[in-house]
């Protein structure tokens, strides 16, 4: 019976003890959420412009508070602050300041004063980033070089006919050509009306030789115009191809080039229409399908664009809606001509280009398209690209058996009628500009991983290259062109960003961040030195008087004591192991009695303030006594804590 009755006594108060925890639990977060919705956050911007307000001065008060507009995109502030830093200290210890000063000039208008700043920085830092020569360019095109067997052809090849294409479904290849006509056209200018372009089929075997005669399409696919470039979709349903305008008021609009859309019911393709982004004005040409058949790229010379033709990307919706055309930006499009792009089914961007450097007129060029933009732009080699205008290139992933079209001849240096080769691709394309950066972020304070922090890489044309996000571990990861420079950014709501500058001709680097928190929740426990970025209250040797360095530290406690009218804070004082423990303990004290004797001298009742000197009980790091420490090791166990209490 005693042994019932122990065990009942036992049960009650191990439940008595759980609610009492529980019931203790609950009230302290209700207390943290009563503390929450009184004081809702501290702000360390608020509170740097207080005390600068306040008239007092420091490097880091000032490389804060402009840094927090730079981050924010607020340059007139930013620029307001940083000429305050200057003043203040003529050369910053952090070099990144004349960056993003010169920068922020910039964005002011003040371009001759931004342009000083960004050369001291680059002063400081190096020479400016290294451009490649023309000799550079063509060892790189020769790494890709010889990858592929070219032939041409046959049944199709003439040099007194010009075509060209590069779409095949099944055993069935689409191509334009003058098959039927006896005069030319020019391809390189204008389409001219002298001549015009049929669409025409022919059937191939698996490796892509031609087995039967061609045969022009149906009727209506064939106007008394140019029709060029086909692409049909996977259900082989609908197709898109170039069309000279036939809508125009005068002969001379009909030299611009629209795309057209054709639809195929009970196996008969049916009148095309032209697409809602054609204009009488320019021209739109030579479409290409996204593998999902969701993204219609073409060329076009539309206003607005980089060059003399540039690239462009609809989306397609789930109606056939053809939604605004994109431009897909300066890395792709050049002042030149970018024109017939074509989509592998691996989602890889092909296209020519006389604008980016090459073995002759047009190139074909190569970049892979990513989720978070596009890779690396990559000339293909030889003998894909030669000395004379090469396009329309088209390849089958799964085989490696394409499609290009040409206008060279045998003879190098001459140039015929443009005219259709076939080739076996025998090795994949080396990415010659492949680089990566990736790093850590975490928090300063805590040491822990930051998850969906953004990082941006920046090129030094100052176009945003690339966006990633740091995954649960706080890992990042950005493919980069090896050979240039990045702004590299890192962004984290209630953060402090940050930015470094990476370093060129590096294949693989790790840039590291340790973000600086700016906001906090005011909750029991929360050390308030740490978003005010406060190491330590620092006194001269053997003294606890309040050094005029230190009162800048204070003030910043002091404006948040100020604002927060219910905040109450312990002040800890900390020393590191060297010297006597019990003289460390008594100096700590002293230190921690003066820091709130400042703080209650200065307006703040005593009773919201109490002081403890914690000596070397409490180390961050394991630099006891007898411990062999560095210099920077000790210090970090010298530190000020401003522990918000109940």
């Amino acid at each position: 019976m005693k042994n019932t009755i122990t065990t009942y006594s036992f049960l009650f108060l191990l439940c008595f003890s759980s609610f009492a925890v529980v019931y203790g639990q609950e009230r302290k977060m209700e207390k943290a959420a009563e503390n929450y919705a009184q004081l809702n956050y501290v702000n360390a911007q608020k509170l740097y412009l207080d005390v600068a307000a306040r008239g007092h001065e420091s490097e880091e008060l000032f490389t804060k508070l402009a840094n927090t507009y730079y981050f924010n995109a607020q340059y007139d502030e930013a620029v307001k602050w940083y000429e305050r830093l200057f003043k203040f200290k003529a050369n910053p210890e952090q070099d990144i300041v004349y960056l993003r000063y010169s920068q922020a000039l910039k964005a002011t208008g003040n371009v001759e004063k931004a342009a000083q700043f960004y050369d001291s920085y680059i002063e400081k830092n190096g020479s400016k980033m290294h451009l490649r020569s023309a000799v550079d360019y063509a060892k790189l095109i020769e790494e890709n070089s010889g990858r592929y067997d070219l032939q041409t052809l046959e049944r199709l090849y003439d040099d007194n006919k010009i075509s060209f294409g590069n779409f095949k479904m099944g055993n069935t290849f689409y191509y334009a050509s003058t098959n039927d006509t006896k005069t030319f056209y020019n391809r390189r200018s204008a389409w001219d009306g002298l001549s015009f372009l049929s669409l025409y089929t022919v059937a191939l075997d698996s490796l892509n030789r031609a087995v039967d005669k061609p045969s022009k399409l149906d009727a209506q696919l064939n106007s008394k115009y140019h029709e060029a470039s086909p692409v049909i979709s996977a259900d082989g349903n609908t197709m898109y191809f170039t069309r000279s305008n036939t809508t125009s008021s005068t002969e001379d609009d009909n030299q611009n080039l629209k795309i057209y859309r054709t639809v195929k019911q009970d196996g008969v393709w049916q009148v095309a229409k032209e697409l809602s982004f054609n204009s009488d004005y320019y021209s739109s040409a030579h479409p290409a399908l996204s593998p999902d058949g969701k993204k219609l790229y073409f060329s076009s010379d539309r206003p607005g664009g980089f060059g003399e033709s540039d690239l462009y990307v609809s989306e397609i919706s789930a109606d056939g809606i053809i939604g605004e055309p994109i431009n897909l930006g300066h890395r792709i499009n050049t002042r030149g001509k970018e024109t017939f792009p074509f989509i592998s089914s691996d989602n890889e961007l092909f296209f020519s280009s006389d604008g980016h450097f090459g073995l002759g007129g047009l190139d074909v060029f190569y970049v892979k398209i990513t989720d978070y933009g596009h890779g690396n732009l990559i000339n293909v080699g030889k003998p894909i690209n030669s000395y004379a205008d090469d396009f329309a290139y088209g390849i089958d992933f799964e085989t490696k058996r394409g499609f290009l079209s040409s206008n060279r001849s045998e003879q190098v240096g001459t140039f015929v009628h443009d005219n259709i080769y076939t080739f076996l691709e025998t090795a994949p394309i080396i990415d010659v500009f492949a680089g990566e950066i990736e790093g850590i972020v975490t928090d300063s304070q805590t040491g822990l991983p930051l998850a969906d922090a953004v990082v941006t890489l920046t090129d030094s044309d100052n176009k945003l290259f690339r966006t990633v996000k740091t995954d649960n571990e706080g890992h990042y990861l950005a493919e980069t062109n090896k050979f240039d420079k990045y702004l590299v950014r890192v962004v984290k709501d209630k953060y402090d960003a940050d930015e470094v500058l990476s370093k060129e001709n590096v294949e693989h680097q790790t840039i590291d961040f340790q973000l600086q928190p700016n906001e906090v929740a005011i909750e029991e426990g929360v050390d308030l030195a740490k978003v005010l970025n406060i190491p330590m209250i620092y006194f001269d040797f053997d003294k606890a008087t309040i050094r005029q360095d230190a009162k800048v530290e204070l003030e910043k406690v002091l404006a948040a004591l100020n604002q927060y009218p219910q905040l109450n804070l312990e002040i800890r004082a900390h020393t590191d192991s060297r010297g006597n423990d019990d003289y460390n303990q008594k100096l700590s004290q002293r230190r921690a009695a003066a820091t709130l004797k400042y703080l209650v001298d200065n307006g703040v009742s005593e009773a919201r303030l109490s002081s403890i000197g914690m000596g070397e009980s409490n180390p961050v790091n394991g630099c006891t006594n007898g411990v062999k420490c560095s210099k920077d090791e000790h210090q970090k166990n010298r530190r000020s804590e401003f522990i918000i209490k109940d």
